[in-house]
């Protein structure tokens, strides 16, 4: 079943089990569980602390639990998990085996304090690249914790269970057989879903923190770089993020990063982490900004009000909580979306060489991404809901003038169609008529705008009409002490390289900021004088 490359490697990881495991397989006469059968025997081949044992007690079949000897630790793949799932099954055995993971002591210690019952099941496939990080994140939870099960599911060789429970799209994550979740997923924010205390928890610890001297709220690719900036200058630096890596961890491929030819967001986003970790900063993941509060006097200090009751002081702040794609809210976008619905001509599109794909809006971003992916891919379909385009008419001159465009006014977009894995099509109505047309496709570009993620800060500093941050050259807001980079902001071309720029250059602005500044000691003496 493996290779000789493969069990060489799973040779060198086995000598790490601290504990003997059981792999209990409950197998029929089919061919998928003679496959599962020849993967557990060339396993068990690798290590003298791993043994089979045939049962078929579970409904499952094929499908197989990894058991520490003697205990009720455990965890179960219904299928076989190759492809993007051999590293969960590989991470399974060590930490069923003993194994610590490589987690934070506390959020381990967090795990092993939960009580109740969890019986957590992942439905997977084996081409995403989403579900590792779930399947894996429950694992472990399931190592740490016997109070936790966890049974990770190939739809794709249980179709009639997937077709009854309604999973539309993976990973989807049920708990004691009800919906939980669906998509990427930290260790981190599925124990704050479970444990209901973890989040006063975390609030009271944050109330405790001393000021800041930089605080950057956001941790997707302009605040990681204003984070590390502002460390490197040696001043007090924290980081408050309601998911660090922001959008980037939703990107599949990125092939526009300069100096690196191909990435994958996740991948990008674990390396930004390590990088600001690997410098003094204080990382305050899974908490949103509430309110920004100006300082009372100049140099003060500015204060942050988060979701949770929390607040946080600073003398200044850089705002980089990024933006969202403005979604459709059609059905089958959410479901396709990284599996045919894009957003990123720029990133994506050469994904999608020789393909056929729409691009949904009129306005100059829409008609730029249809100018941009006519020449990758085989034919680019238009849609716009008004009865003209908006662009400008020297782009839409450049559209015309292409063979394989073709612009469809005055219809609105009502569904996107897949096959379950990708996108195959989509449907469209004529606002004109009424009649209703399908197009067959394999991309979807969607270019109606961005949202930032600036409702929390309307009534703190300047925003425009359509809700981004007003900043001047030095990444400054109308608010003394308050920084700003990345998509929230004013700064054209939202790309990757830009919002580093830009959150880089913030930071510097706020250490440029604070020399000029009296410090703290200097204040107080003012004060009393």
């Amino acid at each position: 079943m493996l290779d000789a490359n493969l069990k060489g490697q799973l040779k060198t990881y086995l000598q790490n089990l601290r504990q003997p495991i059981e792999l209990v397989a409950s197998l029929d006469d089919g061919p998928k569980s003679a496959e599962l059968l020849a993967l557990l025997n060339d396993i068990a081949e690798q290590s003298d602390k791993v043994s089979v044992v045939r049962t078929g007690d579970d409904a499952r079949k094929p499908s197989f639990a990894i058991v520490r000897a003697g205990t009720d630790v455990s965890v179960r793949f219904a299928g076989l998990p190759l492809g993007h799932e051999f590293t969960s099954l590989v991470l399974a055995l060590l930490h069923v085996g003993g194994h610590p993971p490589k987690i934070e002591p506390d959020v381990a210690e967090q795990i092993r304090a939960l009580d109740g019952d969890f019986a957590f099941e992942t439905y997977f496939s084996l081409s995403c690249q989403n579900c590792p990080d779930v399947v894996q994140a429950l694992n472990i939870m399931s190592a740490l914790n016997p109070k936790i099960r966890h049974v990770a599911v190939d739809g794709a060789l249980f179709q009639a269970e997937v077709e009854q429970r309604q999973i539309m799209a993976v990973p989807t994550v049920l708990l004691n057989g009800e919906p939980f979740a669906q998509g990427r997923m930290s260790l981190e924010r599925i124990l704050a879903m479970i444990d209901t205390g973890a989040a006063a928890r975390a609030a009271e610890k944050i109330q405790e923190k001393d000021p800041f001297e930089v605080l950057v709220v956001g941790g997707g690719p302009a605040g990681a770089a204003a984070a590390i900036y502002a460390a490197r200058k040696g001043i007090r630096t924290g980081v408050v993020a309601e998911r660090f890596g922001g959008q980037v961890l939703d990107t599949l491929a990125i092939e526009n990063f300069i100096s690196v030819p191909h990435t994958e967001g996740p991948k990008l986003s674990a390396g930004l982490e390590q990088h600001v970790k690997a410098y003094d900063v204080e990382v305050m993941d899974l908490q949103k900004a509430a309110r920004l509060i100006p300082a009372a006097e100049p140099g003060g200090l500015i204060e942050v009000q988060l979701e949770s009751g929390a607040s946080l002081k600073s003398r200044s702040v850089i705002l980089a909580t990024g933006a969202r794609w403005r979604n459709m809210n059609v059905p089958g976008e959410a479901e396709y979306k990284n599996r045919g619905v894009a957003y990123c001509p720029h990133c994506d599109g050469p994904l999608f060489k020789g393909k056929r794909v729409a691009v949904i809006g009129g306005g100059n971003s829409g008609v730029e991404a249809a100018i941009d992916l006519a020449g990758i891919v085989a034919h680019v379909t238009l849609i716009e809901f008004d009865s003209q385009l908006r662009a400008d008419a020297v782009l839409q001159r450049m559209l015309a003038s292409l063979p394989n465009v073709r612009i469809v006014t005055s219809a609105l977009t009502t569904e996107v169609r897949g096959d379950g894995q990708k996108v195959t099509g989509l449907v469209y109505k004529d606002r004109n008529t009424d009649a209703v047309h399908e197009v067959e496709l394999e991309g979807v570009f969607v270019q109606i705008g961005l949202v930032p993620n600036t409702e929390w800060l309307k009534e703190a500093v300047a925003l425009t009409p359509r809700g981004e941050i007003e900043v001047d050259f030095r990444g400054a807001t109308s608010v003394p002490g308050v920084f700003a980079g990345g998509d929230a902001t004013t700064t054209p071309y939202k790309q990757i390289v830009i919002a580093m720029g830009e959150g880089s250059k913030a930071a510097l602005s706020a250490f440029d900021y604070l020399i000029r500044q009296p410090g703290p000691d200097t204040a107080q003496a003012q004060e009393a004088a």
